[in-house]
């Protein structure tokens, strides 16, 4: 069942745009730090400029693209209005910006002091916002794969950053904890059980009405979020109860599920009525070939020894499923979520005496086509450098940097214009025409 959207219920544009605006700034960040720390921090995926890189996107770039999406789709979706929506916005965007920032600094400084600060914020970041968003839920039936998704995601981030907060509190205060064990099981709860859960819930909604595709399918979209939960945690429960014959076996599932939603992706996109791809289709193709990517390296690490021992597979998955799968998805939700909310809230401000600009003049297409082709060189350059650190590392920081560089200035030019609207907008309540007229 497709959800019933009301447009109407939409947080003011400021809720979800200030998390949309700090996307990029973390992507920048990563690719400075690829230009900081050289082919050093390709060497394991313990080392600290590895991890502190691995933050910057899951607890950066990705946290706050999917809080800020979640912000704008659970009331329109859903029917679950937050309390304050731009005081809500404001608190738990700046914890978490902080906490991720403080948590990027304790891996490379190994300081027990930000160790805590990180876990602090993010910790009261998350909560508020999941106890807010609970509140906001409570009552409300599943009618829909949507809204039945977007709950049992946000039990998926419960758990993510409450490992994620454990490890961090060990790390900060020394507690004598299985960090590698915590490790591998707050890596499965946040990419399968919390960002894949969300992604197909709101896939559901944006994959169909943007890229004029099918509908996911019924069998799909009713069983897929509770299946992840499920499996994933049957999966905690083995790796915890050292069970050695049933967690691998749980493990394969895991990844297996991740695999379907790229497979069932790929095939409704199949059908799409368009006529040709635009960056968006472009970004989520490549998004879901790149999570299939990463399971058969997983497959292919745990089934043949001479992969398995490779030190650099971890890393080429890593790479695969945060740069070519979370960041590629994200910056083609962006580029249609954007624009949207744009045209939405210029379109009820004008009450038909202001036309609001048409989606596609909000971010110029061919803007949106150079900075996907930077994102793609980057990505390519990402996992050359996995291979051949010394040869790649460098152009593939640079890369990285130019396209987060650019998909800031995309949105910084959507907001201008959304400004100039408004004044324009204004102008004519006051009586006066528009500007240029």
């Amino acid at each position: 069942m497709q959800a019933l959207l009301s447009y109407d219920q939409s947080p003011p544009i400021a809720a979800p745009f200030r998390f949309f605006l700090t996307v990029p700034c973390f992507g920048i960040l990563a690719g400075a730090l690829l230009l900081w720390s050289g082919p050093g921090i390709f060497d394991s995926r313990w080392t600290p400029a590895a991890l502190a890189l691995t933050h910057l996107i899951s607890a950066g770039f990705m946290l706050q693209a999917m809080l800020g999406a979640m912000i704008q789709i659970l009331p329109v979706i859903v029917g679950a209005n937050m309390l304050r929506p731009l005081r809500v916005a404001a608190i738990v965007h700046a914890a978490i910006s902080l906490g991720a920032l403080f948590l990027v600094a304790a891996f490379l400084s190994f300081s027990p002091a930000l160790f805590k600060l990180a876990a602090t914020f993010l910790g009261l970041g998350v909560a508020v916002f999941v106890g807010l968003a609970a509140h906001a839920l409570h009552g409300i039936a599943s009618t829909n794969s949507s809204s039945q998704g977007l709950k049992l995601a946000l039990v998926g981030l419960t758990v993510t950053v409450g490992l994620g907060v454990l490890l961090t509190v060990s790390l900060g205060w020394s507690f004598n904890l299985p960090l590698i064990l915590l490790a591998e099981i707050h890596l499965g709860w946040g990419f399968v059980a919390w960002g894949t859960v969300l992604l197909a819930a709101v896939g559901y909604v944006v994959v169909p009405m943007f890229q004029l595709t099918p509908a996911y399918p019924d069998w799909f979209g009713r069983r897929f979020a509770a299946l992840a939960l499920a499996v994933v945690s049957l999966w905690t429960l083995a790796e915890f109860g050292e069970m050695k014959f049933v967690a691998p076996v749980l493990g394969a599932a895991v990844v297996a599920l991740a695999a379907l939603f790229a497979v069932v992706t790929l095939n409704i996109q199949r059908r799409s009525k368009r006529a040709r791809f635009d960056a968006s289709q472009h970004y989520w193709r490549v998004a879901m070939l790149s999570a299939l990517a990463a399971c058969a390296v997983w497959l292919l690490a745990r089934t043949v020894p001479a992969v398995g021992e490779w030190q650099g597979w971890p890393l080429l998955c890593g790479v695969l499923v945060l740069f070519g799968g979370f960041m590629s998805v994200i910056v083609g939700m962006l580029y249609k979520i954007v624009p949207f909310l744009i045209w939405l809230h210029l379109q009820n401000q004008g009450q038909g005496r202001v036309m609001a600009p048409n989606m596609k003049k909000v971010i110029a297409e061919r803007e949106m086509d150079r900075q996907m082709l930077a994102h793609f060189s980057a990505l390519a350059l990402l996992q050359l450098a996995v291979f051949w650190p010394p040869l790649f590392v460098y152009p593939a920081g640079l890369a990285l940097l130019v396209a987060n560089g650019w998909l800031l200035r995309n949105l910084l030019s959507a907001l201008s214009l959304y400004r100039e609207h408004q004044r324009k907008i204004e102008s004519v309540t006051r009586g006066q025409p528009p500007s240029g007229q």
